[in-house]
């Protein structure tokens, strides 16, 4: 029996940036990982952030060289080879995977490959393929089994043509119609994908915006630049029937426009169901043990990820907090420095950066306009165009803006909210600023280099204060 200071179960970018920070902790550390490929990296290196976004550049790239001759370079027509995008995405995800396992040789962390399970508060099972059992004895124990794709109970999933986020990453085929039920992150970078390789796209959405957890503005501003790229968005609508077979797939779909429901059945080559993540909790042992699992199976934890039992740690999409890598990444931390004794301060979950990696790319952090006011702020809005950017005119990608929500008391800035080129990298700017505490006077006293796309965060901070310069 082996022993432990911290065993993480689980080896996504939670439970690997735990194991890794233990470790550097001074903490004798082992990670369990029931990948059954034996490779270290979760859903989002796997299966997720990682593959998905290199699925994106090839997207992005096949755009830019299709309007290419618009800044002077002229180019044949642009072919996309399926098979050379997954050789791409696959050396990716290897290099990564790879990185991840070089990481714990490098901070001499044991790696456990198998199903592991808390058998005792202080003890894990490692149940390997082979059904073969060894048990770790460790002091703290960190939960980050991570999340796997929702289904829709009315949706048979066994149909080749029906995917969901895992499937649709081993696509061979560029699909001549895909549905995509959900426009949240997923969804949305999906039909971005497939759009831009070809596809006729179709997304559904209930609520009744795309990325309804973005402010209004951007989500109004991305459906309109969704269907002026071809797609066709049908948001306050649902999904009530689907057939599938080796032909293809149909769909029923009701919307409702006020008191109005009308309903439409759409043909299309295949279906993309990315209504959600479901937390990976059934299976990780603890019965008996005070560790709140809800009907959801999210676990329930306190400012320092500790569940009810002594010991017993638990971070990232099992938690029920925003399901996103760089949080579960944080929350780790957190926990292994709360075990540490290191007395950290709690993750202000108001400042977690949200991107999305459609096209145009959107991010934010912070309060949307509407949750500002909804808590009472007297509220002011800075909005500033890339169109009056000369950068982005240079990179021929104008669409989109930043807008800032501040209030008039303090002039504090509450919110962040961009749409448009690097959206996702221009965030960082907006986050350690609130992690500041900055004033929106303060952001216009500070210089952004010229040309770049950062100098709309300038420019809408200007506008927040009633005197943006170049428009």
């Amino acid at each position: 029996m082996s022993q432990y200071d911290v065993v993480v179960i689980g080896a996504g970018p939670g439970g690997y940036v735990a194991a890794i920070h233990a470790a550097q902790s001074g903490l004798e550390t082992a990670i369990v990982e029931r990948e059954p490929t034996e490779r270290l990296g979760g859903t989002c290196l796997l299966r997720g952030c990682i593959p998905t976004k290199a699925m994106l550049h090839t997207a992005d790239m096949v755009e830019e060289f299709k309007k290419s001759d618009q800044i002077g370079i002229v180019t044949d027509d642009v072919e996309l080879s399926m098979e050379k995008m997954h050789q791409y995405k696959d050396k990716v995800v290897k290099k990564n995977a790879g990185g991840v396992q070089y990481l714990m040789k490098k901070n001499d962390i044991d790696v456990h490959f198998g199903h592991g399970r808390i058998e005792e508060p202080k003890k894990v099972s490692v149940e390997d393929a082979d059904g073969n059992t060894k048990t770790l004895e460790a002091d703290h124990i960190i939960l980050a089994t991570g999340s796997s794709c929702l289904h829709l109970p009315f949706i048979d999933m066994e149909p080749d043509r029906v995917l969901d986020s895992d499937g649709i990453l081993e696509l061979q085929e560029v699909p001549e119609h895909l549905v995509v039920i959900g426009a949240g992150a997923v969804g949305t970078e999906f039909a971005s994908v497939f759009l831009r390789y070809g596809s006729k796209i179709t997304l559904v959405e209930m609520i009744d915006r795309v990325l309804p957890a973005e402010d209004a503005a951007v989500s109004a501003a991305a459906q309109k630049s969704f269907e002026r790229q071809g797609m066709n968005v049908l948001v306050s609508s649902k999904v009530t029937d689907v057939s599938a077979d080796e032909e293809g797939v149909e769909l029923v779909v009701e919307t409702t426009e006020g008191d109005e429901t009308s309903s439409q059945t759409i043909e299309a080559s295949h279906l993309l169901v990315a209504a959600g993540r479901q937390p990976e909790t059934s299976d990780i042992g603890g019965e008996g043990l005070n560790i709140d699992i809800d009907d959801r199976g999210v676990i329930d934890v306190d400012e320092m990820m500790r569940t009810g039992e002594e010991g017993i740690y638990a971070i990232g999409d099992i938690t029920g907090s925003i399901w996103l890598a760089h949080l579960a990444s944080a929350e780790g931390i957190l926990a292994v420095d709360h075990i540490a004794g290191q007395d950290p301060r709690p993750i202000n979950y108001n400042l977690v950066p949200m991107c999305t990696y459609c096209s145009p790319e959107v991010a934010s952090v912070g309060l949307s306009e509407a949750e500002a006011e909804e808590q009472g702020y007297d509220v002011q809005i800075g909005e500033f165009p890339f169109s009056a950017i000369g950068k982005a005119a240079i990179l021929n990608k104008t669409e989109g803006f930043v807008k800032i929500v501040s209030e008039t008391k303090y002039d504090e800035v509450l919110g962040v909210h961009i749409i448009g080129p690097k959206a996702t990298e221009l965030i960082t700017e907006a986050t350690v600023a609130m992690e500041l505490e900055s004033t929106v006077a303060e952001l216009v006293q500070t210089i952004h280099p010229h040309p770049t796309l950062a100098e709309a965060v300038g420019e809408a901070a200007h506008a927040a204060l009633g005197h943006p310069i170049h428009i």
